[in-house]
């Protein structure tokens, strides 16, 4: 069961990062079988245009991925969490991060973290602690909710795509420890082997 401030939100670029994925797995029929399986007045939110700069209920994008998850990867809703989270790195990373990819970038993009949540989220924080060279720790702290666990795999897959389009390669990233086990924070441990110095290019 979610357990949400009613007050915690997030930018509407994060909702259409995932109608965007929907619309991937095959046009309007997948979106419109994922809207059928949420309560009306979200399906009517959600057809309505989304504005990317506007604010929408957390509590709106979390029921959004159950549903797709249910919809797209019934037997194994991890895998469709991962997906979303790949959309939305693809969705929130600038186009300027993935064409300037040196042997820092994979660091550099762990280090924006803090930032990019706050931008993109109204409730909790979060840290970042370097591990030697290729490895880094993200830490998510007083989100003002809890929901269950799979959840957390949209933070693996948005890191996983996040360090790819930064140039790492063989990504791995575990969550050690998770709110919705009575932990104090989500904490992802991220590993690589090193970025190769090179250009992405710009439509990648």
């Amino acid at each position: 069961m979610l357990n949400l401030d009613s007050e915690s939100q997030v930018l509407g670029e994060l909702l259409l990062a995932r109608l965007k994925y929907l619309r991937s797995k095959g046009g309007e029929g997948p979106l419109e079988h994922v809207l059928a399986q949420l309560p009306p007045a979200d399906a009517v939110t959600l057809r309505r245009p989304i504005r990317r700069d506007c604010w929408y209920p957390l509590s709106l994008q979390l029921r959004l991925d159950d549903a797709i998850a249910s919809v797209v990867s019934p037997g194994e809703r991890s895998d469709a969490f991962i997906e979303v989270g790949r959309a939305y790195a693809d969705a929130i990373l600038d186009r300027t991060q993935r064409q300037n990819v040196t042997s820092t970038a994979p660091k550099l993009f762990l280090e924006s973290l803090p930032r990019l949540y706050r931008a993109y989220h109204t409730a909790g924080h979060r840290e970042y602690e370097p591990v030697g060279q290729n490895a880094g720790i993200i830490r998510t702290f007083d989100a003002n909710w809890r929901v269950p666990m799979d959840h957390c795999w949209t933070v693996v897959g948005c890191l996983q795509r996040g360090l790819e389009l930064s140039g790492a390669d063989t990504v791995l990233v575990t969550e050690t420890s998770c709110r919705a086990v009575g932990a104090s924070c989500c904490e992802y441990r991220c590993e690589w082997h090193g970025a190769e110095a090179t250009t992405v290019g710009a439509n990648c």
